[in-house]
């Protein structure tokens, strides 16, 4: 008769322990691992980012944003059972959104298709969930993490966000604005991500906090992107951010302000 495994989190779903998979000495198995892929005109990066990436897992899904180069082509050469999504509409928050409707996976991972995330940290991630995290975060700036592609303005302004994300919503990141993040796919239906645009990160991090799940930072190193130009944009994007904090710190304010409604008016009918 087949053991039976349950997965971390609130839900706490059964999985039998043929659903896993054996690893390596660090990880011994592991539930079925998506990773997803947003891409736009990257094929001369995949070949890299594809290098990395562990046999083992379960599928990759690319989300092709339109790409006018080889981009599909290459991925399917590279991973013949890639499952590609067609972006429907345009960021990288509608790309990552379309992404994780197409997973199958049990353990979702996000990873950039610029050739800046190493894909053999993925076990690490994993490791984490399977541990018992619901949201593993990568951080830059995590003892053991590093970056080679941060401007000093770009430094500055990541940590001062980390900051007041902290301060308003009760997180302790020691980065804010990382697009290399993995979490049990049953968490997409705690956080309802409705952003279109690099802010989508933030806007995660921000909202695991807020439906109290529990987060792992993952050290993790962030090197250049191999070819091509970023559509980063450090005041531009910077301030998009800081539009979600703003947002989000906004709306719980106003969910506290309903709760304490009831309570309100039962004390102001008992006075008059």
């Amino acid at each position: 008769m087949s053991s039976v495994l349950r997965t971390p989190g609130p839900d706490r779903e059964p999985l039998l322990a043929a659903h896993y998979r054996p690893i390596s000495s660090h990880l011994a198995i592991t539930p079925p691992v998506s990773v997803v892929i947003p891409a736009m005109n990257e094929a001369e990066n995949l070949p890299y980012v594809f290098k990395t990436l562990p046999d083992w897992i379960h599928e990759v899904v690319l989300v092709d944003g339109d790409s006018t180069d080889d981009t599909v082509d290459v991925a399917r050469s590279l991973w013949p059972d890639v499952k590609v999504v067609a972006q429907r509409g345009k960021g990288k928050g509608d790309a990552l959104i379309s992404g994780f409707e197409a997973c199958s996976g049990d353990i979702v991972v996000m990873v950039d298709a610029d050739g800046s995330a190493d894909g053999n940290e993925i076990v690490s991630y994993v490791s984490a969930l399977v541990s018992g995290a619901d949201f593993a975060k990568g951080s830059r700036f995590a003892n053991g993490g590093g970056t080679d592609d941060m401007t000093l303005i770009r430094k500055l302004g990541n940590w001062a966000l980390c900051t007041v994300v902290n301060r308003k919503f009760g997180a302790r990141y020691t980065d804010l604005c990382y697009g290399y993040n993995a979490f049990w796919r049953h968490c997409l239906d705690k956080i309802d991500l409705d952003c279109t645009g690099f802010e989508v990160e933030t806007l995660m991090n921000i909202r695991v906090v807020k439906a109290g799940l529990k987060v792992q930072e993952i050290p993790s190193h962030e090197y250049l992107r191999i070819h091509g130009t970023s559509n980063l944009r450090a005041v531009r994007d910077g301030l998009r951010v800081l539009r979600v904090i703003l947002q989000e710190r906004s709306n719980r304010r106003a969910l506290r302000r309903g709760r304490r409604s009831p309570l309100a008016d039962s004390r102001r009918g008992a006075a008059s």
